[in-house]
């Protein structure tokens, strides 16, 4: 009888609600039963100690406060101090030759942004739109071919063994630490020897040569496209051919983006090569465009207001495509930093 009472005592206790500070469901203590959470607490533990230790472990991952701030204030001057030329710009393209130097720099006085705008597009029979088409052409193509072109070679530089790799590799390193300007004058000479200087193609040809570019696809290719992948193609019957256009290019993506951004960038922003090749202002791009009507600026005092309304128009180019191309750098940062 004694035991069927104990028993029976037991069961009663353990039941959900009747022991001292129980709810349903919860165990000794409000705590949850073990087993139905991650904060569950071991029996006898003190209301709460597994919510506070989780908590404790989310305060422990993140950094102190004094480091928070002074990441923060050191991310926000740096953000000043590339934006400000360019809220420079956009006030600065809102007014007249004669406002750019009389008013304060910082702010509008009388905007008229369309109507200047407009007498940027229109001056001298719309040699500013001829301008603007042939930094996209000399950019883009010229961009676009430097990637395919750099992507072919790191390619096969990562994942093919042939006599010589490292030191067509080290040729190509010792490519990057020589300045553009340095070949310049040579590249000059050769193309009037060829009888192409003057042309679109003594601007275009030098810029499909990226060295960066070649290292990156290599560095990127030898640590993002698989060997076995490769092998388990070729057993399918894939060419090499098929493989790189299907397989590599496609996980290269995020240093394909890389390489032409940065050369779209340089090629955009170039100034020495084009003013050494090019005599036909017809064939300017912008930035040797806007420094020749910077040059007649002191005879013709509106073409200080066109060369900035000028330079601020070339800026939107970058920023449409920084924000276009900017999500396939956010995919290749997180691609492989979480486990299948």
């Amino acid at each position: 009888m004694s035991g069927a009472n104990d028993l029976t005592g037991g069961v009663v206790a353990g039941e959900p609600g009747d022991g001292p500070g129980d709810e349903a469901g919860d165990g000794p203590g409000g705590e949850a039963a073990p087993g139905r959470g991650p904060e569950a607490a071991p029996p006898g533990a003190r209301p709460g100690a597994g919510r506070r230790r989780a908590a404790k472990g989310r305060e422990g991952l993140e950094p102190p406060l004094r480091h928070r701030i002074i990441t923060v204030s050191l991310l926000t001057v740096a953000a000043l101090y590339f934006l400000t030329p360019v809220y420079w710009l956009v006030v600065s393209s809102t007014k007249s030759s004669s406002d750019l130097f009389g008013t304060f720099g910082f702010w509008f006085h009388d905007p008229h942004p369309l109507d200047y705008l407009h007498r940027v597009l229109t001056y001298d029979d719309g040699i500013y739109v001829r301008w603007f088409v042939n930094s996209l052409m000399y950019a883009g193509v010229g961009a676009l071919a430097a990637t395919l072109l750099s992507a072919a070679a790191g390619y096969a530089l990562a994942k093919y063994r042939f006599p010589g790799r490292e030191g067509v590799f080290n040729v190509i390193l010792a490519g990057v630490l020589i300045p553009g300007t340095a070949l310049a004058l040579p590249l000059y000479l050769l193309f009037s020897e060829i009888g192409m200087a003057n042309t679109y193609w003594a601007v275009l040809i030098p810029s499909v040569v990226s060295p960066f570019g070649v290292y990156l696809c290599r560095i990127y290719a030898a640590a993002a496209v698989p060997d076995s992948l490769l092998e388990a193609a070729r057993i399918d019957g894939a060419g090499e051919a098929r493989i790189f256009s299907t397989l590599g290019l496609r996980l290269m993506t995020p240093a394909l983006v890389t390489v032409f951004l940065f050369q779209f960038v340089h090629i955009w922003n170039n100034f020495f090569l084009p003013l050494v090749m090019l005599s036909d202002s017809d064939l300017y791009p912008i930035q040797l465009g806007l420094t020749a009507w910077q040059g007649y600026a002191d005879r013709q005092p509106e073409l200080y207001q066109y060369t900035v309304g000028g330079a601020f128009l070339s800026v939107l180019p970058l920023m449409v495509l920084m924000g276009v191309l900017q999500r396939y750098w956010r995919t290749g940062l997180t691609e492989g930093s979480v486990k299948a």
